[in-house]
């Protein structure tokens, strides 16, 4: 014990007091090369350094993958929305049906991402990465070819199928290829770092796009790319083996909680148009809650192999992290929509200037993410989660101050490094807590939880905020008024944070490797030796 709290404050204890070297810390395991009890690693080992060194560098090239993956996930969210004009004009939609373009993609992928995640853990992760990047490839393409409103409606709801299938799935597969520890922690902040590259350059690639070619290069440019990540997909995966008989998807568990949560976010959406009191609003609203009301009673009751496995739910570090996810989703994804507005219609920037002035929110965050692992290190995931939702929340207060004649160094640069600064550092720890002592066999079922958590809450919180903002008179005003409430959002996932477990959880299900995933220690270089250990 004296050496698990000396040591890495995110690595779990080892199983047992013996003197058997910890795979986690680089001792070597199996009895035809154990080294000595004296500390001699894997990496120190003679003639073992070779077979390490490719080892992290296949982990390596698997997280490229992933990351790969992700961007266009989250690329696709906002890559649409300045092309938005052009489309409408090309295709002749009316202004009903321009939002279909946006609304299709959200609903689909919202709806769609706890199924999406618990077909990775009973079919295979690379079988469900391959067949969600081609849903989402094959949709990409069709959608940029399209010559009618309808078609391409429809294919922007296949690309959200495509990509609840596959966001999690990229998760799913950082959390069985990396141990937990320092390793898992940094390839989560790599990923983190990517998605919020993604949903910042949206609006810059798709602005340039737009400009240079058509709108049609910001779905046609997802087919090459798909088709090269594939074949990448193909070489570094392990392919997946049989899964036993007895697992089997809980149809009546994903019917229900895909009807659900696509009810809710169709009739956020609605409210948006029609307010809160509309028929569409509130059908939405009450059919997708009677449908998760539904679900709960039947995986409580009924389900054998649960879309949610229970153990899951049981989980401080889950219940408590997925809140916070989704508070921090109403915060940071609305932050855009307005953003957007208010260089456009405000301070007048076109396509292009509004997707460059995204550019510093995009570096800020990367760069936060790639510090986060350091600062979870120093201070604990907890204490960094309050920390940054504080640092965002004095950011949007910052933001709240704009105007008019606001000039771009004091209206959006100073604003932008303070709050995508925090943002960066809180997605980290966030995920981390949250796909914490998480059996491999419950490792989707967890990325799509917190996925489905976030993009909920970003959905719910943007059509609150817009709500808010209509109340104001004018424009500025209500720009003002939605960004005081980010900030006030901030404030609270601050507090709830204080509700997360301290220390590393307990796992949530039988830690039981999967069939196709080798229980192999970090590829990271072992954490320097603690006092008890040089000592021993």
């Amino acid at each position: 014990m004296a050496e698990h709290e000396a040591g890495d404050p995110h690595r779990p204890p080892p199983a047992t007091a013996g003197p058997t070297p910890d795979p986690a810390r680089g001792g070597q395991r199996g009895q035809g090369g154990q080294g000595s009890q004296g500390g001699q690693g894997a990496r120190g080992a003679q003639g073992g350094q070779g077979a390490e060194g490719a080892r992290g560098d296949g982990r390596r090239a698997v997280l490229a993958l992933a990351c790969a993956a992700q961007f266009m996930v989250i690329l696709d969210v906002s890559v649409v929305n300045v092309a938005l004009p052009s489309v409408k004009d090309s295709l002749g939609f009316d202004a009903v049906a321009l939002q279909w373009v946006v609304g299709a993609y959200a609903i689909a992928f919202a709806g769609l991402l706890l199924l999406g995640g618990r077909l990775a853990d009973l079919y295979g992760r690379r079988r469900v990465f391959l067949c969600g990047l081609a849903l989402f490839s094959l949709s990409s393409l069709v959608g940029g070819l399209a010559g009618a409103p309808g078609v391409l409606i429809a294919m922007r709801a296949v690309q959200g199928l495509g990509a609840a299938v596959l966001a999690p799935a990229t998760l799913t597969i950082l959390t069985t290829t990396f141990a937990e520890g320092q390793g898992r922690t940094r390839a989560l902040a790599t990923w983190t770092a990517v998605s919020s590259a993604g949903g910042a350059a949206g609006n810059l690639i798709g602005g340039v796009l737009t400009q240079s070619l058509s709108w049609r290069w910001t779905l046609l440019i997802n087919a090459p790319i798909g088709l090269l990540t594939g074949l990448l997909a193909l070489r570094l995966l392990p392919a997946d083996r049989a899964r036993a008989a007895a697992r089997r998807l809980d149809v009546p568990g994903a019917a229900l909680a895909t009807i659900g949560v696509t009810g809710l976010v169709f009739g956020v959406t609605q409210a948006e148009r029609h307010g809160w009191a509309g028929p569409a609003t509130l059908a939405g609203l009450g059919g997708g809650a009677l449908a998760l009301a539904g679900l709960w009673w039947v995986e409580a009751r009924h389900a054998g192999d649960p879309l949610i496995p229970r153990a899951l739910l049981r989980a401080p570090g889950v219940r408590v992290g997925n809140a916070v996810m989704l508070l921090a989703g109403a915060c940071f994804i609305p932050m855009w929509y307005f953003l957007s507005l208010y260089m456009q219609d405000v301070l007048h920037y076109g396509a292009l200037a509004t997707g460059l002035g995204f550019l510093p929110h995009a570096l800020a965050g990367i760069v936060a993410a790639r510090l986060a692992p350091l600062a979870m290190r120093r201070i604990g995931a907890r204490a960094l989660i309050v920390a940054s939702a504080l640092l965002a929340a004095g950011g949007f207060l910052w933001q709240s101050a704009l105007g008019p004649h606001s000039a771009y160094v004091t209206g959006l640069l100073g604003p932008a490094l303070v709050m995508s600064t925090g943002m960066g550092l809180l997605i980290t720890p966030i995920t981390t807590t949250v796909t914490s002592g998480v059996a491999p066999d419950a490792a989707g079922a967890a990325s799509g939880l917190m996925n489905a958590a976030r993009q909920v809450g970003g959905t719910f919180g943007l059509a609150v905020l817009v709500s808010v903002a209509g109340t104001a008179a004018g424009a500025v005003a209500g720009y003002q008024r939605a960004f005081w409430a980010i900030a006030g959002l901030c404030a609270l996932v601050a507090a709830l944070a204080a509700a997360l477990p301290p220390g590393p959880p307990a796992r949530t299900t039988d830690a039981r490797p999967t069939p196709d995933t080798p229980d192999a220690p970090d590829d990271d270089p072992p954490d320097p030796p603690t006092e008890a250990e040089a000592t021993r």
